[in-house]
């Protein structure tokens, strides 16, 4: 029940958040979308004991990989539902307890904190650029098999690479 509240609640934060950030009104639900599959991944990875980091790296590289479905699908710039749909993973309660910590000088759990939401945060890039790059290679594949399977048809001989 917890998952299908929190996947609900993080679709509508990543929806205000294209609002803010002027997307237009006929992506809302795809970004809203794209940021409830990022939590649901982020918190099924938490459920199962891994780190912050590595759940935060697997839910902005689910993430990224439906944008990038998405802005092929609506014909827009796959920043679009990067920005609202990353939203929910960011560590802002991670840093808040860092520096809450550094200001009552508990400068060990300070430490420990910010390191963790800087992992978080590096995470999250990793898992974009991961994302990138396998988006990219699959396109580049298929646009390939397209095209060889093309040249077959036509009976040419296909282009080694």
């Amino acid at each position: 029940m917890t998952l299908l509240f929190q996947t609900v609640i993080s679709f509508f934060a990543s929806v205000f958040f294209a609002i803010v950030f002027n997307a237009p009104k006929k992506l809302l639900f795809a970004c809203g979308l794209v940021g409830s599959i990022g939590w649901m991944v982020y918190t099924i990875a938490e459920s199962t004991k891994l780190t912050l980091a590595v759940g935060v790296f697997l839910g902005s590289f689910a993430l990224s990989l439906c944008a990038h479905f998405f802005a092929r699908y609506y014909k827009r710039p796959v920043i679009i539902f990067n920005v609202a749909g990353i939203i929910p993973l960011v560590p802002g309660g991670v840093a808040y307890d860092a520096t809450k910590n550094l200001i009552i000088s508990d400068f060990s759990e300070a430490l420990a904190k910010g390191m963790e939401a800087t992992l978080a945060s590096g995470a999250i890039a990793f898992g974009l650029l991961i994302a990138e790059i396998v988006f990219q290679t699959f396109l580049k594949g298929y646009k390939h098999f397209r095209y060889t399977r093309h040249r077959r048809k036509k009976g040419e001989e296909p282009v080694k690479l």
